[in-house]
């Protein structure tokens, strides 16, 4: 089976719409990986290259085909006009096919985060600076928002490994996984990496994968 025939069908559809000719070779790559193994991804390709579909594509399938019980998938990006910019690409795909997704930062009202602390589903978009709000000031309730969480997704994983943040970052998805007593798996995105097997290693690092 090819990874669009793969694909979940409304997936097929969005494809269709938009006249792809076909998949592009990093979400055949991508696909084969989260369909096929139970691996984390690193994603090298450069800009515009649809990298962030390579990921979502069979994470959504995933979802479509058993949906998560809290929230399945953290997306962290590092600014928040990178997440406003992705909340709107990934509302557009998920609309249809019914999958919840919520953005988290500090111009985020708090009515949609409200909504989304009562309701722990689908894609949480999220800053590395507001998961850590998060883990401090929701720390009670981290297992039931996070206690099926399957992905988590680090978009520019390369502006992440520069200085502190990214050993932060890495802290803080470490320390979520032990509150909520789970091991996603870990995608990073990236356009320019020099040396992609030491950030392969660092996106790894403790989960045994």
């Amino acid at each position: 089976m090819s990874i669009f025939d793969r694909y979940a069908p409304f997936l097929q559809d969005y494809i269709y719409q938009h006249n792809w000719e076909a998949l592009r070779a990093v979400q055949v790559a991508a696909g084969d990986v989260i369909f096929n193994t139970d691996d984390n991804l690193l994603l090298c390709a450069s800009t515009a290259s649809g990298k962030t579909e390579a990921a979502f594509f069979p994470i959504l399938t995933q979802f479509c085909e058993n949906p998560p019980a809290s929230v399945g998938a953290i997306y962290i990006g590092p600014l928040k006009a990178l997440i406003n910019d992705q909340f709107q690409r990934l509302n557009e795909l998920c609309e249809e096919a019914d999958i919840p997704v919520w953005h988290w930062h500090g111009d985020v009202s708090q009515s949609h985060k409200a909504k989304m602390l009562k309701h722990p589903s689908g894609i949480l978009q999220i800053t590395p600076e507001s998961l850590e709000a998060l883990l401090l000031r929701k720390h009670a309730a981290i297992p039931q928002l996070f206690h099926d969480l399957r992905f988590i997704v680090i978009d520019e994983i390369h502006s992440l490994i520069r200085g502190d943040r990214g050993g932060q970052t890495l802290c803080l998805i470490q320390r979520l996984s032990r509150m909520a007593n789970v091991n996603p798996r870990r995608i990073g995105l990236s356009a320019t990496i020099g040396d992609p097997e030491r950030v392969g290693a660092f996106l790894s690092l403790g989960t045994g994968r």
